[in-house]
């Protein structure tokens, strides 16, 4: 998917306009138009504001990653990576714990 495209699909669901995009990025909405047809490239530095302005990580914007992690999931990882590991463990067990639980529910819903 282009960076246009992800802009796009991120500000509709954010249900920003162009031009609310643009006013966050002290721009107009005619570039935010052609970012979105991929007319034109943001330099990195714009890419970071959108990113930051749409709450979707950079990585995702510019198609590095097809994870889409809102900002709060990826706060919630950074803080993760600076406990202990005998921390970081338990809370990878409940996790995972979680995760099978909830695909077991999906399957035996089926």
């Amino acid at each position: 998917m282009s960076f246009g495209k992800r802009l796009t699909d991120a500000r509709k669901k954010k249900g920003l306009s162009q031009e609310d995009v643009a006013l966050a990025l002290g721009t107009k909405a005619p570039v935010i138009g052609r970012y979105e047809r991929d007319e034109m490239k943001p330099s990195i530095e714009a890419a970071a504001k959108i990113a930051d302005v749409l709450e979707v990580s950079l990585d995702w914007i510019v198609g590095n990653t097809d994870a889409e992690l809102d900002k709060d999931t990826l706060k919630r990882i950074l803080e993760l990576q600076k406990l202990p590991k005998d921390i970081r463990e338990k809370l990878y067990y409940f996790i995972d714990m979680s995760i099978r639980d909830f695909k077991a529910k999906q399957a035996y819903a089926s």
